[in-house]
């Protein structure tokens, strides 16, 4: 048990330290390790696993509503980048560049793509044509580089994984249908898959994407009160298409440029499921994105027929579920400590007293709480809990939003709150920008989250300058 001991005793308390909190468990529950290039991390089998059961589910979301997978290039000429004034420099101090191949100076410089956007509108240059050929929805899951000078594993760093989708429509109502069609599919995946509830609504004109005519954004928060933006969903009109020459023979015989929407979520959401449902004995992992759901655990493994009818169970529920069988020479105690740090959703213990009763027990990862289930019923049963796992964690998140979440109806009030209370603010705004501005810099970074879809109204005037309001905003901290 003093090894038990010393490895929860390894995580720094989330209350003490929640920067060290999260570092320790990226590491020790095996997640990712270090690299020797600033910024760019080893995912290791573990946290890639967690990468690959979202990306399978979600990629089988976006086909369903027609979306195909490409794969664009990786590097990006300056003149091609240089096309769409808007984006390049939203992106400029981002931007990584090759400038030499081999021995010899590049003729023209080339960037490493922090987005892809450029290269779908030069292929969509050459593909559409007629009226026929629209929609274009396609997608990459890919890597992109964006040269941070601040990092953190999954958060921010300068190499991280994530899906892009670029598509091209021949209406902007059909555009702007699929940013939305797209952007519920997130709110839905957080809900369903990650267990996490959202703030959704519109970026302002000074927070939207580069290029955008409109940005939706799910905006999760943290154990510790801060916003996570975890996915977004642009409609760029035809801004990006007139300006790569895009056009189409329409259905009237005229030529037209078509509308194109971008969309993007990441390895962030690791970091969001880490900090949204973890604890200070490690991750607590939603059971339909965790790489092992069920962990069998023997106890007396030594004694006769135990680690015989685990091998019998692992090879009988691995058929339905993510199944791991420990029969390491470890202790019990260890183990236990293991798969808490790791966030199994589920542990089975059997030894021979459980044998005797042909029973075993099963422990959910988010509650500790203990069941005795006939090992006749845990087809039954294993379901049951790892729904229970999930709404669980989901309540729990969805208690720290509505206990983190505060009024300001003036601004005393919206400084007061920033100061002292961590969490979203909900205040009146006048649309202008300037406000945005001055608001971050009197709270040391307080800024706007989100216009949510359905508005309250809490006063008539802007929570900074007093002019009259014409959105209610969540405004917060970020990562």
């Amino acid at each position: 048990m003093a090894q038990q001991k010393k490895m929860v005793e390894a995580i720094t308390s989330m209350d003490e330290d929640f920067s060290k909190w999260y570092t320790d468990i990226v590491k020790k529950a095996e997640l990712m390790d270090y690299s020797s290039v600033k910024g760019c991390m080893v995912i290791e089998p573990y946290g890639y696993a967690i990468w690959e059961n979202i990306q399978k589910d979600m990629d089988a979301r976006f086909k369903k509503i027609g979306v195909q997978n490409v794969y664009m290039p990786l590097f990006i000429p300056e003149s091609l980048l240089q096309r769409e004034k808007d984006h390049v420099a939203g992106f400029a101090p981002e931007v990584a560049w090759v400038t030499q191949g081999g021995d010899e100076k590049l003729a023209e410089r080339l960037c490493v793509r922090p987005t892809s956007e450029v290269l779908f509108c030069e292929h969509y240059q050459k593909v559409i044509k007629s009226w026929r050929d629209l929609p274009k929805l396609y997608n990459q899951w890919c890597s992109v580089v964006r040269w941070e000078k601040t990092t953190r594993p999954f958060l921010r760093s300068s190499e991280f994984l994530w899906q892009e989708g670029h598509t091209m429509h021949e209406t902007a109502e059909e555009a702007q249908e699929f940013t939305l069609k797209i952007f519920q599919i997130y709110e839905d995946f957080y809900r369903e898959a990650l267990a996490i509830p959202a703030v959704t609504g519109l970026k302002t004109e000074k927070e939207k994407f580069a290029g955008a005519q409109a940005t939706y954004t799910i905006e999760a928060m943290m154990h510790n009160g801060v916003a996570l933006q975890g996915g977004t969903s642009h409609y760029f009109g035809d801004g990006f298409a007139k300006s790569f020459g895009i056009a189409f023979t329409g259905r009237d015989n005229t030529l037209q440029a078509p509308y194109q929407t971008s969309w993007g979520v990441s390895t962030r959401m690791i970091g969001a499921i880490i900090m949204v449902h973890g604890d200070n004995n490690g991750l607590v992992l939603p059971p339909r994105i965790a790489p092992v759901q069920v962990v069998i655990v023997p106890i007396a493994q030594h004694k006769p027929g135990v680690l015989e009818k685990c091998r019998e169970l692992a090879d009988r529920l691995g058929e339905k579920f993510r199944v791991k069988l420990d029969d390491s020479e470890q202790s019990p105690g260890w183990k236990f400590s293991q798969y808490e740090m790791q966030g199994v959703p589920l542990r089975l213990e059997i030894g021979p007293k459980d044998l005797e009763k042909d029973q075993c027990v099963l422990v959910r990862r988010d509650n500790r709480e203990k069941a005795f289930v006939s090992l006749d019923e845990l087809e039954v049963k294993i379901p049951e809990l790892l729904d229970a796992v999930h709404d669980g964690l989901y309540q729990r998140a969805l208690e720290n939003l509505h206990e983190k979440t505060f009024v300001a109806h003036n601004h005393e009030e919206f400084l007061d709150i920033a100061a002292n209370k961590p969490g979203f603010i909900k205040a009146m705004w006048c649309g202008d920008s300037a406000c945005e501005d001055k608001l971050k810099e009197e709270t040391g970074g307080v800024k706007s989250r989100c216009i949510p879809f359905e508005e309250e109204h809490i006063s008539d005037v802007c929570v900074c300058c007093g002019k009259p309001a014409k959105h209610m905003l969540y405004w917060g901290r970020q990562y």
